[in-house]
């Protein structure tokens, strides 16, 4: 019992050592990161600094690096963090997203980006296309699909008539929770509100919890979590961030039907990102209404083993019946191989528009 003592004390002034060259290396890290500013200012003005194929080659190399006992992932995390806060030095990023505050949108920006971001909530998706097309803002995140309840379409809409590119991804992880305000009784909840993808998501358990509630449908989780506290009888479904916000209870966590239920996000922007090593291109192809469209469209994929990682259908704004296909796919256009698919593809198409070439996402 007497070493005890004597055994926490060294080992508080080892972490205190540790602290201490942490602080260190993270100030020499800024210091270098204001040095990469100062460089890039006086060689190009309109210089970008932020660089999302770098930024997945550092994240990637640590986790490969990582030995533990702290998860790859959460070193990554750690690592973002640092790394948004030095990129804060050399140049803040402004970032639009799917509002209000305390939507999962605005959680997957923050852990693409890290908390030294600028997020701005926008009311609607396409906004933040038109933030990001002015020039307003630096990126912009959208959700594109959930793996419960499938595409976005609004998103993919957006994406036909602007000139934005996919810059990157991030997919979260998505838990609701059925939250209620400080003035409600839990046993005479009568109404719930929260988004129709929400409702969707966590139908099963709505049935068997709260059959007799009525449903309300709003524009996002966060809105509905916001409503909920001014009245008595309601309650919400939303995520952690809200939940955070706007200081309400969880009277049930993880309500979602499925336990892998997922989100994909699109960061978007207006840079051609370089190869990264991992790498994923989005396109969206409009093919000739006659027999054997699809098969034409796809053979060139097949033939030079080019993985499909989704495929999705959308109609044609130019005629009635005819499609327009989205494509994402690993690989680079850079890359020779991928190069030549979309060569063919463009040839057979009545239009190919490559909508980027984009890091996988890491986190």
């Amino acid at each position: 019992m007497s070493d005890t003592p004597i055994d926490l004390d060294a080992l508080r002034e080892r972490i205190d050592s540790l602290d201490n060259e942490i602080l260190r290396l993270i100030s020499a890290r800024a210091d270098c990161a204001k040095q990469v500013a100062e460089v890039k200012t006086k060689t190009d003005p309109g210089a970008v600094f932020y660089r999302p194929e770098r930024e997945a080659q550092v994240l990637r190399r640590i986790m490969e690096l990582n030995t533990g006992p702290l998860d790859s992932e959460e070193m990554a995390r750690l690592f973002r963090e640092i790394m948004s806060a030095c990129l804060a030095l050399e140049q803040p990023i402004k970032v639009a997203y799917l509002g209000p505050e305390g939507t999962f949108t605005q959680q997957a920006a923050l852990k693409h980006f890290g908390e030294s971001a600028v997020s701005l909530p926008m009311a609607a998706i396409d906004e933040v296309f038109r933030e990001v097309e002015a020039g307003a803002v630096n990126y912009g995140v959208v959700p594109v699909e959930n793996s419960t309840e499938g595409v976005i379409s609004h998103t993919l809409d957006s994406f036909m008539d602007s000139s934005i590119r996919i810059c990157g991804e991030v997919v979260l992880r998505i838990h609701h929770h059925l939250l209620i305000s400080d003035t409600t009784r839990r046993d005479k909840v009568s109404r719930i509100y929260s988004h129709p993808q929400s409702f969707a998501q966590c139908r099963k358990w709505l049935d068997a919890h709260f059959p007799r509630a009525e449903r309300v449908p709003v524009s996002s989780n966060a809105e509905a979590a916001k409503m909920i506290k001014g009245e008595w009888h309601s309650a919400a479904i939303a995520g952690d961030m809200a939940a955070k916000l706007y200081g309400l209870e969880k009277i049930a966590e993880k309500i979602e039907d499925r336990p892998d239920n997922s989100t994909r996000f699109l960061i978007i922007g207006s840079q051609h990102v370089p190869l990264s090593g991992e790498d994923k291109t989005s396109v969206v192809v409009a093919m000739r209404n006659q027999p054997g469209a699809l098969h034409d469209l796809l053979e060139p994929f097949h033939r030079h083993q080019i993985d499909l990682t989704r495929l999705e259908s959308r109609p044609s704004r130019s005629g009635v019946w005819n499609y327009v296909f989205f494509i994402d796919f690993k690989g680079h256009v850079d890359e020779p191989r991928v190069a030549a698919v979309l060569e063919e593809v463009r040839l057979r198409a009545a239009e190919l528009k490559v909508l980027g070439s984009y890091p996988m996402g890491v986190l």
